[in-house]
């Protein structure tokens, strides 16, 4: 009788961490913990939600929003304990094509959208096959995304002036900052280079402090001193509000539906990706276990929630949930709490928002473009093996010149190729099977010695590994060629781990070829699954024999031929 561990239930799957974390006592000195942590992690999202924002072609304040709806609904309904949800450098690309493609509203619509996807695919159980993302595929895009993003910000990091729109293809876009080189503003150019020198420096003698803050404010209070002829948030978008926006729908209707439909698409792709890779990174520093469906289901409220508001896609991001953990979290309130300070910032300091320089915030996201790319896996990879560097460059060089999703999609793919084309490799055969003559060129020489094993007219072989469709072709080619013509065929399946319907349709192909020849085949095969699919199949006796070691194997088989076998056939026959 087997024993199975019961299987958590609904409840458990989509149980909040919030719950888990109360019921398992939370004091005073938890709740002090986690307000001091979401105080560090607000002021580092405070600069990066409207950097973040900018360079996806929307106004900032649009980019707190997201942070203060998405990230409270995020922690409060999440399955991590850690997560910090929020406006990602990863959706820069994404996002800006789609204001650019579909307009705000349109872009709205998508993040809604993608919020009832992601909501199915947690319900449906899927959050789990989100790990199996090749990891070159995930550095391909990673990499890519944050080129991309270096790229977008190069005008304000420049101060320079185009004569029309950016454009937003990657190639067009080198090609118009090129052209527009002469337009270079030293003062822009140099408050995006002090922004960075303060970050790199502030980060080496003082990395506990809010470093990204304290260069904005550094950059903003210089540049409303001196006068310099920068663009700053004021100047160009007019300000933020004080407060959040009431809901509201976007328009809605079949047409802009469908169009905007890929770009959900997209969202509840990369969304899913980012936010458990997130999770899996706080689970590393923690020792702690996130639940990644019920993850899914918070993020895809969160999504719906921040698009109502006003905002943008919301997705759990690395490195303010990394933040987080570092600044003594105990729990989910934590990044409810970053999300109420936000707002309270934005609600008392939203006027000096207005200082702002654009060029500072580009230089914010430069080093989130800088520290997005592995650059040392980078390298690893590319020369780890011919298959993942093809998958690397692939995901890479689509996500630069073309889109992310197709990135994905063909990096996946090309993946998947690898891996079915490695694991074919690993099908051994042994048995020394006689093999007719493959063709050879003339003079080529003498073909070297088949060895056999044979007894009684009775041909054993082996196979190890995995048998399945991509192994099968080869398989099929080897029992076509098999030189002898034997009274019987045992094939000893115990060593094969996995076997699918194409592996037992090679297996029926030999059990023709037997018959033809008035021949039997035995097979030998310990996995209860596999031995059920030959039956469903229709390989069963007198078709096929099969036992469940190579002993009774050669006993059915020699009992097939009118020899009783040397040992008692305790097994029963497949029926």
């Amino acid at each position: 009788m087997h024993r199975t561990m019961a299987e958590p239930g609904w409840r458990e799957l989509y149980k909040p961490k919030l719950v888990t974390v109360l019921r398992e006592g939370y004091g005073l000195r938890d709740l002090r913990a986690d307000l001091v942590a979401g105080l560090t992690v607000a002021i580092v999202a405070l600069p990066l939600s409207m950097a973040i924002a900018i360079a996806s072609g929307v106004t900032p304040d649009r980019g707190l929003y997201t942070a203060i709806v998405g990230g409270f609904l995020v922690s409060l309904l999440g399955g991590s304990r850690f997560q910090i949800g929020g406006p990602a450098g990863a959706f820069i690309v994404l996002v800006a094509a789609s204001v650019e493609r579909l307009g705000v509203g349109g872009m709205a619509l998508a993040v809604i959208l993608s919020g009832l996807i992601l909501m199915t695919i947690g319900a449906l159980r899927l959050g789990t096959f989100i790990k199996y993302i090749p990891y070159p595929v995930t550095v391909g895009f990673t990499a890519g995304i944050a080129v991309i993003i270096a790229a977008s910000q190069a005008r304000d990091l420049l101060g320079l002036t185009l004569p029309g729109k950016e454009p937003g293809p990657f190639v067009p876009k080198l090609l118009a900052l090129g052209q527009a080189l002469p337009t270079l503003n030293p003062a822009a150019l140099g408050t995006a280079v002090a922004t960075i020198a303060l970050i790199v420096l502030l980060r080496r003698w003082r990395p506990q402090w809010p470093v990204l803050l304290i260069a904005v404010a550094a950059a903003s209070v210089v540049a409303a001193l001196a006068h310099l002829p920068v663009e700053t948030i004021g100047t160009r978008f007019g300000g933020i509000p004080r407060s959040l926006p009431a809901p509201h729908l976007p328009p809605v209707s079949p047409d802009l539906v469908l169009a905007v439909l890929p770009d959900a698409v997209a969202f509840a792709l990369l969304g899913a990706i980012e936010s458990l890779l997130s999770a899996v990174v706080a689970d590393g520093m923690t020792g702690r276990r996130h639940r990644a469906n019920a993850e899914l289901v918070a993020q895809g409220v969160a999504n719906i929630a921040s698009a109502l508001c006003g905002g943008i896609c919301v997705t759990g991001t690395i490195a303010r949930t990394a933040t987080n953990v570092r600044a003594g979290a105990r729990g989910p309130v934590s990044g409810m709490a970053h999300a109420v300070f936000l707002a309270l910032f934005m609600a008392v300091a939203a006027p000096l928002a207005s200082y702002i320089p654009l060029p500072a915030l580009a230089a914010v996201l430069a080093i989130v473009a800088w520290n997005m790319a592995e650059k040392h896996a980078f390298g690893l990879l590319l020369r780890a093996s011919w298959g993942d560097a093809a998958v690397l460059l692939s995901t890479f060089l689509l996500t630069v010149l073309r889109d992310l999703t197709l990135g994905i999609v063909v990096g996946f793919a090309t993946g998947s190729l690898l891996f079915i084309h490695r694991m074919a490799g690993t099908l051994r055969i042994e048995g020394g099977i006689p093999l007719v003559a493959p063709d050879v060129a003339d003079r080529a020489g003498p073909l070297p010695d088949q060895p056999q094993t044979r007894d009684d007219d009775i041909l054993v072989f082996r196979l190890s590994g995995a048998f399945f469709f991509g192994a099968a072709a080869g398989v099929s080619a080897l029992f076509d060629r098999i030189a002898a013509r034997p009274r019987a065929y045992v094939l000893d399946l115990t060593a094969v781990p996995l076997l699918d319907s194409t592996a037992v349709t090679v297996i029926d192909g030999l059990a023709a070829k037997a018959r033809k020849q008035g021949a039997v085949v035995a097979i030998a095969l310990a996995d209860p699954e596999a031995r059920r699919l030959l039956l469903t199949q229709g390989l069963k006796p007198p078709r096929v024999h099969v036992g469940r070691t190579l002993d009774q194997a050669l006993v059915r088989a020699r009992r097939a031929l009118g020899r009783p076998g040397d040992q008692p056939d305790t097994d029963h026959e497949a029926a």
